[in-house]
């Protein structure tokens, strides 16, 4: 998949050189699958069902779509790249529509011109799969992920009647969030706690000559640090956002420039935080349970408004970001993000009343 993949971006690569239309994705199916198998370096890919090559050609022109839309405006969110090679010793995909694979009533897989595969199962699937994306980490590990339609309601979660069964959501990086009533969750830092290890094993790779055995071994150690960081941070997420669901009934949080904090001087330790995967997945676990979830606009000054009189005499620029307690006027005594909590719990319950949220 990965060949066919990269022959195709070469071709559209060299039409561009030499000033020709791109190729099509039925002309590059004929020239890079059909016509392949017949050569003796491409042989090998009679071996393979020609449904995750055909996807592999449909992913290219996919890539391409988007980065035309976006060099025309057409697409919303952050420019995008033209599609790169991609490489050998990273993640590796093969997708397979239904035709390409089947369930077998003994719980394996079978995926064409492969076999009858072991699966270790999270879950029950609940309905016919559409497609399956076999998926092979830079580590060696292999995953199988099913696409399936499920009812809209499904994952609906009870309704929780306790008025006070909502939460602000106050991310930073001293805590990772602040909710009601000054309640933290710590910040794990899983990057800062590898990342001498991390350091050590990179230093090895830089040193160990290329292609060389002792190489392949220096880039796997690596890379199994870097995929611990990943997974350990990943289930952790997944861990709060489930718990945040199941305890409030209504989530407010302010809407962050995470790109942007990312390339700030506390770009590393934003990026550790991953606040970007975190807000996406809360927003996208509380509706399907069916909880409120808003959204406060990022130029919303929580941190400055007094919570008690709604002055902005709070801390404020680059000075202001290393104090932690402040006075108000009206002699309110606040801690930074708890009073930022009160005060994005107030402005979504106000968008809310006011019809202003996308619920």
């Amino acid at each position: 998949m990965r060949v066919v993949y990269n022959d195709a971006v070469a071709a559209r690569q060299a039409a561009h050189r030499q000033g020709l239309p791109y190729p099509s994705t039925a002309a590059l199916d004929r020239a890079l699958i059909t016509a392949a198998k017949r050569t003796p370096e491409r042989a090998w890919l009679g071996e393979v069902s020609t449904v995750p090559l055909q996807q592999a050609l449909r992913d290219c022109h996919a890539a391409y779509r988007h980065f035309f839309d976006s060099l025309q405006g057409k697409r919303a969110g952050s420019r995008v790249g033209p599609p790169r090679f991609k490489r050998r010793a990273g993640t590796q995909t093969a997708r397979y529509t239904r035709r390409g694979f089947s369930l077998k009533p003994n719980g394996r897989l079978y995926v064409a011109k492969v076999g009858a595969l072991k699966v270790a199962w999270s879950r029950d699937l609940p309905a016919a799969p559409s497609s399956v994306t076999v998926t092979k980490t830079a580590t060696g590990r292999y995953y199988a992920s099913f696409v399936v339609a499920v009812d809209d309601g499904a994952d609906l979660a009870e309704p929780i009647p306790d008025e006070d069964a909502e939460t602000g959501i106050d991310l930073g990086l001293k805590s990772f969030a602040v909710l009601r009533g000054g309640k933290t969750i710590e910040n794990p830092k899983f990057f800062r706690k590898l990342e001498r290890k991390l350091k050590k094993a990179q230093r090895e790779l830089s040193r160990k000559q290329r292609s060389s055995n002792n190489r392949a071994k220096a880039r796997l150690k690596v890379a199994k640090i870097h995929e611990k960081i990943k997974d350990t941070r990943s289930d952790w997420v997944n861990k709060q956002v489930h718990t945040l669901v199941s305890e409030h009934q209504a989530l407010y949080v302010e809407d962050l420039n995470v790109r942007g904090l990312g390339r700030g001087r506390a770009a590393k330790s934003v990026q550790d935080a991953s606040f970007g995967m975190f807000l996406t997945r809360l927003e996208s676990k509380a509706q399907r349970a069916g909880r409120t979830f808003v959204k406060v606009d990022r130029y919303f000054p929580s941190t400055r408004l007094c919570s008690a009189c709604g002055v902005l005499t709070g801390p404020q620029g680059l000075e202001g970001l290393q104090v932690r307690e402040w006075v108000c006027g009206c002699g309110a005594v606040h801690d930074r993000d708890a009073n930022a909590e009160i005060n994005i719990r107030r402005e979504g319950r106000r968008l809310v009343a006011a019809g202003q949220a996308d619920t």
